[in-house]
């Protein structure tokens, strides 16, 4: 595989700046989440509370995203990525104050993790249609696509790992604060951008708008099931993520450097994704890797459950985290390879509202879950529920392949 062909989208200089910003700051918004979920079972010793932090951080995502869309389809997504990136900074920097200065409460975490939820329903489908603006040449836009999920990933591998260390070392406190410092990379990145100006057109009738994106959106098959199964898929994923610290200190008996050590796992899966994905030029065949990807998914969750091994547990979960990304790239690609550009921002968010709106929902069934029959049981169940959704998808997949690739012959698209 060769070097150009797999950072190809890095020829446009948007995207390049953007990349190189994103790479230090997703490192930072790692940390932190590491911190954050350590913070809360450290303080609480609750399943229940683990869930209802992710639950309050995701679940603006269900309620603003699609309202955002309509927005995103008539203003700069430049000049609102600033402003967005901006607050997280200083969300980061205000938990960051709270807990060095241990006056950090409960409330505190859970109000300033609602703070972040509503900010990222809004940064989250800003960045999802802005990378079609950001490419230069149309072809590079399913690499770019992938190299974002690449990024994610060395960040989701990097940071935990760093995170795990530094909450040992310096508190968790520093490694907000950390974050926070982290913004400034991209924010500088974006100020150093090159972006045509757009008139903005301000609509008479948002919500004729907002149902004119959900009617697109549903009465298009392709786009119907990749939602229906990408919200699954995200159930499923936080399930697990959200029990991993119950996973490193009740049952493989470890500490902060345990639960870096797993969720570095499964970036590191999750990368081996990114960079297969990165490197594919095509489009036709990733609706087949998303089927196939439900089912490894289901057999890493059902392993790691059952493991009381730390290197069966991080081997379960380098499948897990590979399966869940290719789900979720392949799933962006061929959404953004399908969609109409006059209605993207609205597709997308409405996407951003399946993905990351069911998150919270995994997260507090599985801290609720949890509770009553047990972490072990929790994941369990979620894989056995994967594997089910593996072969649901299967039978369906013969006739999403035809719509998809009547829409690709169209466009001349491989």
């Amino acid at each position: 595989m060769k070097k150009a062909n797999l950072f190809r989208a890095l020829r446009s200089r948007n995207y390049k700046l953007y990349f190189s910003g994103q790479a230090i700051s997703l490192i930072g918004t790692w940390i932190q989440s590491t911190a954050m979920s350590w913070l809360v079972y450290r303080l609480t010793n609750s399943s229940v509370l683990l869930g209802t932090t992710a639950f309050l951080s995701q679940i603006p995502n269900l309620f603003i995203s699609p309202f955002v869309g309509v927005f995103l389809d008539r203003f700069s997504k430049h000049k609102i990525l600033i402003l967005t990136q901006t607050l997280l900074m200083f969300q980061a920097l205000i938990l960051s104050i709270l807990t060095l200065t241990n006056t950090i409460q409960t409330w505190h975490i859970l109000l300033l993790s609602l703070i972040l939820g509503i900010i990222n329903s809004i940064d989250a489908p800003t960045r999802q249609s802005f990378v079609i603006e950001m490419v230069e040449r149309p072809e590079d836009l399913n690499n770019a696509i992938a190299l974002n999920s690449l990024l994610f990933n060395v960040a989701r591998l990097i940071g935990p790992t760093i995170s795990g260390f530094l909450i040992a070392l310096i508190g968790e406190g520093m490694c907000f604060l950390i974050n926070a410092l982290s913004y400034l990379a991209v924010i500088i990145a974006l100020l150093f951008m090159k972006i045509k100006v757009k008139i903005p057109v301000i609509s008479e009738n948002i919500i004729k708008d907002l149902k004119a994106g959900f009617s697109y959106a549903f009465n298009f098959i392709v786009v119907r099931y990749i939602l229906i199964f990408i919200s699954l898929s995200s159930i499923f994923a936080s399930i697990y993520s959200v029990l991993m610290p119950i996973f490193a200190k009740d049952i493989l008996h470890g500490g902060p450097e345990t639960l870096g050590i797993l969720t570095g796992a499964t970036g590191a899966g999750a990368l081996i994704g990114a960079i297969y994905l990165a490197g594919r030029s095509k489009v036709r065949g990733i609706e087949s890797i998303i089927s196939y990807s439900f089912g490894t998914a289901g057999i890493g969750l059902l392993i790691f459950s059952l493991s009381r091994n730390i290197y069966t547990s991080i081997l379960a979960l380098f499948v897990t985290g590979l399966s869940f990304m290719l789900n979720s790239v392949c799933s962006n690609t061929l959404i953004q390879n399908v969609i109409e550009n006059h209605i993207r921002g609205r597709v997308m968010s409405i996407y951003v509202m399946f993905f990351m709106g069911s998150m919270p929902i995994g997260s507090y069934i599985g801290g609720l879950l949890a509770k009553h029959i047990g972490a072990v049981n929790t994941v369990l169940l979620s894989g056995i529920l994967c594997l089910i959704c593996s072969l649901i998808y299967k039978v369906r997949l013969p006739i999403l392949r035809k719509h998809i690739y009547s829409i690709l012959d169209k466009r001349g698209i491989n």
